[in-house]
């Protein structure tokens, strides 16, 4: 796990009357940074700072796809080369490559630069070795800063940050070439609730053809709605249910067979199953056991949530993501399209009693 919240080295917001950056200011920085060699992502932290106009929340997603999009590079970029680097964390089932590594160095170093009062707390453990400077992105998504943020969360401060971060959901299909079931997570939690995301496909569309974009980034604001997505409607004369492809056991094969499914699609990746939901390819994410984080289900939460459906544990609470909190999700996940209630109400009382929040 990597966790990382610095100290405030300088006001990250300016009041009303401060002075916003202008093209000449921007000029100026460039040619005395020139001058001096000196680094662009200072470069960028100086002429950003004036960029305060955007609540908050904005710029932290407005960054973070951006850096979800320079990850998903890296991703490509590792299994491209055809040295994964893979190591087991906790058994076969469990494992961390080299893009899991170098993606997570890039979203946690890149955020914590240009918000360093922010907590941050990603899957994997840092390494120790000197941060490669050609990982970090200091762009900000103009999308994200035109949008209008939701009134509630005009005002949010630093410390009621926290970021979630899985750099590469769905490692072991991965490493085993199904590519399509891989995403880049970045979950962003307002006192402990889940507000907004951004997912990152880096294979996306892989299977079209030469010529077909690769790759997308879906963000999500609750308030505002999702982007990068289309939310379509599931069949309506059968029930498709999703769940995990390599984590299943009992308790999870007695709560999907409650729900009388016409269809179980077993894939990888909470943040692929999440996106069958809003698809319309699922009309439920059925895991009743302990196994995924809160790095898992914070980013796809939010972005299910800004388009109407719901995400709870299999007994209905609401996942908690305040900085202190565990990180498994020892309540199970259940994530609908439609009908949260009724795919509750079908949960098994002998899977709720050992599937324990």
């Amino acid at each position: 796990r990597w966790t990382t919240k610095r100290p405030m080295e300088h006001h990250s917001s300016y009041e009303k009357d401060d002075l916003a950056v202008t093209v000449p200011t921007v000029w100026a920085c460039e040619t005395f940074f020139a001058m001096f060699h000196l680094p662009r992502l200072l470069l960028h932290s100086v002429a950003m700072a004036g960029n305060t106009a955007s609540p908050l929340v904005l710029r932290l997603m407005a960054a973070s796809v951006s850096v979800a999009d320079r990850a998903g590079a890296i991703v490509r970029g590792v299994f491209s080369s055809g040295d994964l680097g893979v190591v087991e964390k906790g058994g076969k089932n469990d494992l961390q490559t080299q893009a899991d590594r170098s993606a997570q160095e890039c979203i946690v170093q890149s955020l914590s630069r240009q918000f360093p009062s922010i907590t941050i707390i990603g899957e994997e453990e840092p390494t120790g070795e000197t941060v490669d400077e050609s990982h970090l992105e200091t762009g900000m998504s103009e999308e994200v800063l035109k949008a209008t943020c939701p009134q509630e969360l005009q005002s949010v401060k630093d410390e009621d940050v926290v970021v979630w971060v899985d750099p590469l959901d769905g490692t072991k299909e991965y490493t085993e070439g199904f590519l399509d079931h891989v995403t880049v997570l970045i979950g962003v939690a307002v006192n402990g609730k889940a507000v907004a995301g951004v997912i990152n496909q880096p294979y996306y569309n892989y299977k079209a053809g030469p010529g077909a974009t690769l790759g997308r980034t879906i963000w999500g604001i609750v308030g505002l709605g999702a982007f990068g997505v289309e939310r379509l409607v599931p069949p309506t004369d059968k029930r498709i249910i999703t769940t995990t492809r390599s984590h299943s056991n009992k308790l999870v094969t007695e709560s999907i067979e409650a729900m009388q499914p016409d269809e179980v699609l077993r894939v990888g990746g909470a943040g692929h199953k999440v996106l069958l939901v809003i698809e319309g390819k699922a009309h439920a994410y059925v895991f009743a056991t302990p196994g995924c984080k809160k790095w898992d289900t914070c980013a796809p939460e939010a972005i299910l949530h800004a388009l109407g459906g719901k995400l709870t544990d299999i007994h209905g609470n609401s996942l908690q993501y305040h900085k202190d909190v565990k990180h498994p999700n020892t309540g199970g996940v259940l994530a609908t399209y439609s009908d949260h209630d009724w795919y509750l109400s079908r949960m098994p009382e002998s899977v709720k009693a050992a599937v324990k929040p």
